[in-house]
């Protein structure tokens, strides 16, 4: 009979050592997600994690990104969140300036160090504008009160807020270096998506429990998981869904003789842009109603008539910003794959190594015939992901006034597909190092 290779899981040193590493790193960085920055304002914080509309939508993102660290607004309040949001803005400049995009096509390897190498320098610039935003904007939203004593660029508040910056720049970077600890000793290239993954599922037994503990929706529970368990089929589905092109390999010699061609499969994934438009659309269309909360309390009547038009629209209590938002995240994903797609630069590739799809010419015919199938594909994938965003807001709308904050956590859209996504990856990984240790499965008689 049949026996699975996780049977040796723990049996096997290597993969045991980067398993207590992984283990260890993450109890680490949700032991420090706990420091909290110094003066803070723990009423003005639980005001915004239960306030609707844009201040709210904002403020329950960013916890999400940071791993659930902005509801007390630790020292790694912003996660790694402003690394990746480097490492978004280097992919995106690379077809623009041309420079970048010759020097990843010539040398890919030397490319990649370098754009790890200044994707880690832009974070440092990146966090101070996140701490100094999040600072400002949350006092804002929060009606004017301070999320922090003693902050402020003038006078004695000077020594202060520099170090409560610092402090915080610090702890993004602590956050991303043990991210990259974990890539390199632990589990491989899952170190940043594990952090966030942890600090995720950190916060799901207290959802549910105030669930449980609420006697009068308590059976939204039981509605609530059956939802999850059938978005989770549907998210898997979908992820794993691939177009497979036909693709023609040259035979090789060997010796005197030579071999036939080998035909083989180019796999397209219908989803390749992840999560990522999911986070574009949500930050972009939340940025309005920021701007628009300067100006609702204006003494000008017309400024204050279009402040409020704009937030209500853009504040994520309407169905005009429902339609809005899954457009954007339509949108954003055919954009994003694209720029992916591009850089990934297939029809080069393939020429390279003299392989060709049947009935299509080598070089550029081949990039734009992989490009058009490509988008053709992803429109499924595009629509998919506007429904799981627009999901939560559906799901709410649906339910009692008083059940939608304790199942919003729940049903967060970027949270499935991250705790899907990471779960999906980690033991493919890891099935992957049971093979390279030779723990196949095998058949065993008896």
């Amino acid at each position: 009979m049949k026996r699975s290779a996780w049977r040796f899981l723990w049996k096997s040193e290597d993969i045991r050592r980067k398993l207590l590493i992984t283990f260890m790193l993450l109890v680490i960085f949700r032991l420090a997600a706990n420091i909290p920055v110094p003066g803070i304002n723990q009423a003005v914080l639980k005001s915004l994690s239960t306030a609707g509309g844009a201040a709210g939508n904002l403020f329950n993102l960013l916890d999400l990104l940071s791993g659930g660290t902005i509801s007390h607004f630790s020292i790694l309040a912003m996660g790694v969140y402003p690394y990746i949001t480097a490492q978004i803005i280097l992919q995106l400049l690379v077809p623009i300036i041309p420079a970048l995009e010759r020097r990843m096509k010539e040398n890919p390897r030397e490319a990649q160090t370098w754009m790890e190498k200044w994707t880690v320098i832009l974070t440092v610039p990146m966090a101070l504008l996140s701490a100094i935003g999040q600072i400002n904007i949350f006092t804002q939203l929060a009606g004017g009160q301070p999320i922090l004593t003693n902050y402020g660029f003038t006078g004695a508040n000077l020594i202060p807020t520099i170090s409560t910056l610092l402090s915080m720049i610090a702890g993004t970077m602590f956050g991303v270096w043990l991210g990259q600890l974990i890539s390199e000793y632990g589990i491989r290239n899952q170190g940043l998506s594990l952090i966030i993954f942890a600090g995720i599922v950190a916060r799901i037994p207290a959802s549910i429990f105030s669930m449980v503990s609420d006697q009068q929706y308590r059976w939204l529970l039981l509605v609530v998981l059956a939802i999850l368990a059938l978005t989770v089929f549907v998210i898997v589905y979908v992820q794993q869904g691939r177009r497979n092109v036909p693709v023609m390999f040259p035979g090789r010699r060997m010796g005197n003789r030579m071999s036939m061609p080998v035909r083989s499969n180019l796999p397209l994934m219908v989803n390749m842009a992840g999560m990522i438009p999911l986070i574009f659309a949500q930050s972009i269309l939340t940025f309005p109603a920021i701007v628009a909360s300067y100006f609702v309390s204006s003494s000008i009547s017309w400024v204050k008539a279009f402040a409020t038009g704009i937030y209500q629209t853009f504040g994520g209590n309407n169905v005009g910003y429902f339609l809005i938002y899954f457009l954007a995240v339509v949108i954003f994903t055919f954009f994003y794959t694209d720029v992916l797609f591009t850089q990934q630069n297939y029809g080069d590739n393939l020429k390279k190594q003299g392989a060709q799809i049947p009935g299509v010419v080598r070089g550029a015919p081949t990039q734009k015939y992989l490009t058009k199938v490509q988008r053709r594909i992803t429109l499924p994938g595009a629509l998919f992901l506007g429904v799981v965003a627009v999901l939560p807001y559906l799901v709410g709308a649906a339910l009692p006034t008083g059940a939608q904050a304790s199942t919003s956590l729940l049903l967060s859209s970027a949270g499935l597909l991250i705790v899907v996504g990471v779960v999906r990856d980690t033991f493919t990984i890891i099935d992957t190092e049971l093979k390279l240790h030779g723990y196949e499965e095998k058949l065993v008689k008896g």
